[in-house]
């Protein structure tokens, strides 16, 4: 068709059409209801002054939808700390909460994006539920769902980020010093849109409507999700915490603060610890143990000499010389657990005849304390029993016979 349209003219056309077939939705904001954030694309270098590294700030940016008040803070990452950090400034600085948060798709924030059901990040989600606001991230790649934020990041990449383009910084408290004072000359200055500055349009239509901030601040939490191994522990940044042992091969949720370290099954708590920062060890609670491994753990020289002191004296110094006839302690500790149970077989009087009997024939092991009272001995008189002196009679020579 060498009379049919052009390349560039069939493009025109095309983009007319486009333009009719999707109109755009103009928002109406009402105070108090949205507040907008996103990162900036721009970032700004900070230098270690001891080893001149430099690092990237990253710029985060956050504006109420009815008067367009703008707030601006520099952090190193994205990451979730650091995103949470950012929010919580936010609100403190606009003295109050929206009821709604609109936010960018970033990983800190939503675990998997989608426009219907996003599943958000636990920690941000308590954070939401901390703040009363209602979490709705923007759709992927869709920048008009947040419009207020894309307008507010430009703005500030040219009357903030643009102005320090110049300047040197050495610390991140520097650098949000410098911030604050550009951001405060921002809404200060007077929008030719609305014939005022942002701040006096806060003070007339927003600040009234915002809900007022919670009573104690936000602290900060992980949540995961861990395995319970077949030691009855989760392993928490390669240190080992216990839970009870009935929950062996139990999927739980971990909720990580600065100090403790909760463990959840089915929304209720099953267990709590104080956060070690030690590596590869291992936080054990003796009531999370079975009984088998509780009575081995707590097995010392002190709990068995305590426990065979409860049977009597005697027993107490027969334990006393299976612990220190051997060169170490733990190796008499199976033969005094073993003459210490048969106090459940037979009665402690039994068992404390049994003791005196084996001291006195100096057959220190649990075979012997076993077979006396099995045998019957223990009933039996002892030696010192059955050696008597004989009475005084007429045909019984005296000692003095021998002299």
């Amino acid at each position: 068709h060498p009379d049919g349209y052009g390349y560039t003219w069939f493009c025109c056309r095309f983009a007319d059409h486009e333009s009719r077939a999707k109109p755009t939705y103009r928002s109406r904001h009402v105070g108090g209801v949205a507040m907008e954030c996103d990162y900036a694309g721009h970032t700004i270098p900070i230098i270690d002054p001891s080893t001149g590294e430099i690092r990237e700030a990253q710029i985060y940016v956050a504006v109420l939808s009815a008067s367009q008040l703008t707030f601006s803070y520099a952090s190193f990452s994205q990451k979730l700390p650091d995103w949470i950090e950012a929010n919580q400034r936010a609100f403190s600085y606009f003295g109050g909460v929206t009821k709604t948060t609109i936010c960018d798709n970033l990983k800190s924030a939503v675990a998997k994006a989608l426009w219907f059901e996003p599943t958000l990040n636990a920690t941000f989600a308590a954070f939401a539920d901390h703040y009363d606001t209602t979490l709705l991230p923007a759709r992927p790649r869709r920048p008009r769902d947040k419009p207020s934020a894309e307008g507010s990041v430009l703005i500030v990449e040219r009357w903030v980020l643009a102005r320090l383009r110049n300047e040197r910084f050495f610390s991140l408290v520097d650098l949000n010093i410098r911030i604050s004072a550009l951001i405060e000359d921002l809404n200060s200055r007077t929008m030719r849109r609305y014939g005022k500055s942002r701040r006096a349009l806060f003070d007339e239509v927003e600040r009234s409507e915002l809900k007022p901030l919670p009573s104690t601040p936000f602290e900060y939490a992980e949540w995961k999700v861990a395995k319970v191994h077949p030691d009855y522990h989760v392993e928490v940044d390669k240190t080992f915490y216990s839970v009870p042992h009935g929950l062996i091969g139990r999927r739980v949720d971990i909720r990580l603060t600065y100090r403790a370290v909760e463990i959840f099954l089915d929304h209720k708590r099953v267990a709590s610890h104080i956060r070690s920062s030690q590596r590869s060890g291992h936080i054990t609670v003796n009531e999370h143990m079975p009984k088998a491994h509780q009575r081995y753990a707590n097995t010392t020289p002190h709990t068995l000499r305590k426990e065979a002191a409860k049977v009597g004296t005697n027993t107490a110094i027969f334990i006393e010389r299976l612990l220190c006839d051997r060169p170490h302690p733990e190796q008499g500790y199976r033969s005094a657990q073993g003459v210490l149970s048969l106090a459940r077989r037979y009665e402690s009087e039994r068992l404390e005849l049994a003791c005196e009997r084996a001291l006195v024939i100096n057959a220190l092991s649990y075979s012997s304390v076993a077979n006396i009272l099995k045998s019957g001995l223990d009933q039996a008189p002892t030696m010192s029993e059955a050696v008597k002196p004989a009475p005084p009679h007429g045909n019984i020579r005296g000692k003095t016979y021998y002299q």
